[in-house]
């Protein structure tokens, strides 16, 4: 799996070494008939959620420079309100709820200062290819992804993100984003369709060139 190495922070503390695009690992559940686990502690969940955190901030369109920071920012989140955590929702909706937040915010500032996401394919973790054909099939098809996700508007990007990376239902997006369960139904189907279309758009676009 190739992966991308994120600089070190503005205090010069080297990042993990991150799969951008790889699933999210599955949950860790506890076996049936004990009792579950208690809170965990600070440095579990930025072992266990680092990566989701990073890779989610890419697929949101937060521009590479901007994405230490971002991470950085949800674990200072983290670090202060995890005392707050009372267990009424899952940590893990809990913290998308703190991700997609900064994600949007890091996002609309990038924005506003002209930042552009580049499109380089060396930014973007894709899956380890057999050839220097398979690799550029694969790149292309991360720019492309890259360029369709950034054609939906952010609500309809944050549910699709959810949905179809992080394999989360409706019910649990709704609980993360704190939203009624027919509205992000309505917008997930409204990002499907759009999604696609646009993948559409782009490939008839790219066939245009290249003729």
């Amino acid at each position: 799996m190739t992966e991308t190495t994120s600089p070190g922070n503005e205090h010069g503390t080297p990042m993990r070494s991150t799969p951008l695009l790889d699933p999210l690992a599955p949950r860790r559940r506890a076996p049936v008939g004990e009792a579950p686990p208690g809170p965990p502690s600070f440095e579990e969940v930025y072992a266990e959620h680092f990566d989701f955190a990073f890779r989610t901030m890419r697929r949101l369109g937060v521009p590479l420079p901007y994405v230490d920071d971002a991470v950085q920012e949800v674990f200072l989140v983290v670090h202060r309100r995890l005392g707050e955590f009372e267990g009424r929702a899952a940590l893990t909706t809990w913290l998308y709820r703190i991700v997609v937040r900064v994600a949007q915010h890091a996002r609309r500032s990038a924005l506003r200062k002209g930042i552009a996401d580049p499109e380089d394919p060396d930014t973007l973790a894709i899956a380890e290819a057999d050839g220097p054909h398979e690799r550029a099939t694969r790149a292309e098809g991360v720019r492309l992804l890259q360029r369709v996700l950034g054609d939906l508007d952010d609500d309809k990007r944050v549910v699709f993100v959810l949905a179809e990376y992080e394999e989360l239902s409706v019910r649990d997006i709704a609980a993360a984003l704190g939203e009624n369960v027919n509205t992000v139904a309505s917008r997930l189907r409204a990002a499907r369709q759009s999604f696609e279309q646009a993948v559409a758009r782009h490939r008839a676009l790219d066939q245009w060139r290249t003729r």
